[in-house]
């Protein structure tokens, strides 16, 4: 008796690969398509790279010339932009230093590298409000403009409104309408009904100036969703609204993901509303950045560090609705 025939057939190979993915051609294609992705990534990810570089440098390191690649780094950036300091005299610098090396004083670690520059800790700054104002107020929005937007765009897309096409392009045309042309006149509405200033009025205009574009990409996506699927379930006995819920939503979600995310980083990244319509209680991010300044002078370092810490809510957003994202970018390429 053969081998063979003692220990039975081999299990059947389950595997196959198209012979055009395993040829020499086709794999060095691929590597250059890799390549090619991360030199991309890489260039674009360059300023980052240099925010970041910054925001660990001293003062003198980030205003060098030409600028320093090798350098010590160090927290300075952050202590700048999270406190409030005052210069500390020559006199009282080295006794408080010989207090702290003689352990007879004892300083917080943040205390401790403003002294090694000559400051005093005097308070926190007041950036981690501004980012608080700018989480709630673009949060907030944000919701607010997808939630509205998917009702309208439901029924813009299944419903008979009559002058729908003048509707939907006079949406779209708040859209293009630049931010400098209505500040002033907001400016005055807001004063005289008291929403200057205030989160209320900031979350209503930053809602209106999103609905437009949130309506025009969810009636995309809603558009490509079968309706047969909607006259199946009212055949079964489900009114319009469960229709709504169960059919619809569960198969816009990766629509209204990126809505979300577009929608998200419009309310985030505004300067202008937020510039000529907040003072102190709901300035946002954006504005106190651009007018930061320091003790003797612009602190770079401090300006690069509050840039990465404006960069990463939206960062965390982006990247947990990734999958929904890239789904909702493609959506309807190949659905019908």
């Amino acid at each position: 008796m053969s081998r063979f025939e003692e220990t039975g057939p081999a299990n059947p190979v389950t595997i196959s690969t198209r012979v055009d993915k395993v040829s020499p051609r086709a794999k060095v294609l691929k590597a250059l398509r890799v390549i090619l992705v991360i030199a991309i990534a890489l260039i674009m990810l360059i300023p980052v790279f240099i925010m970041g570089m910054t925001a660990l440098k001293s003062r003198s390191d980030a205003v060098s010339v030409p600028p320093k690649v090798f350098f010590e780094p160090t927290l300075e950036g952050f202590v700048f932009l999270l406190t409030e300091r005052s210069l500390i005299v020559p006199e009282m610098l080295e006794e408080t230093k010989a207090a702290v090396e003689a352990g007879e004083l004892e300083l917080s670690f943040m205390d401790r590298i403003a002294l090694e520059i000559g400051q005093h800790i005097t308070g926190p700054s007041d950036y981690v409000n501004r980012l608080k104002n700018s989480i709630i107020i673009a949060g907030i929005s944000t919701i607010l403009s997808v939630i509205l937007a998917v009702f309208a765009a439901y029924a813009f897309s299944r419903f008979a409104v009559k002058g729908e096409g003048d509707l939907l392009f006079y949406i779209l045309s708040q859209r293009t309408l630049p931010a400098v042309v209505v500040t002033i006149p907001l400016f005055l509405m807001f004063r005289q009904v008291g929403l200057h200033d205030t989160h209320l009025g900031m979350i209503l205009l930053y809602t209106v100036f999103n609905l437009s574009l949130a309506v025009w990409l969810m009636k995309g996506f809603i558009d490509e969703i079968p309706i047969e699927y909607e006259e199946a379930a009212l055949v079964d006995g489900y009114s319009r609204l469960q229709v709504f819920y169960k059919i619809v939503l569960p198969q816009a979600i990766t629509g209204i993901a990126a809505t979300t995310v577009f929608c998200l980083i419009f309310a985030w990244n505004e300067y202008a509303f937020a510039l000529m319509l907040t003072s102190e209680t709901a300035r946002t991010a954006p504005p106190s950045l651009a007018t930061f300044q320091g003790r003797g002078g612009i602190e770079w370092s401090a300006i690069a560090a509050g840039s990465l810490f404006f960069l990463l809510p939206v960062v965390i957003v982006t990247f947990a609705l990734r999958n929904y994202l890239l789904r909702g970018v493609t959506f309807g390429a190949v659905r019908k």
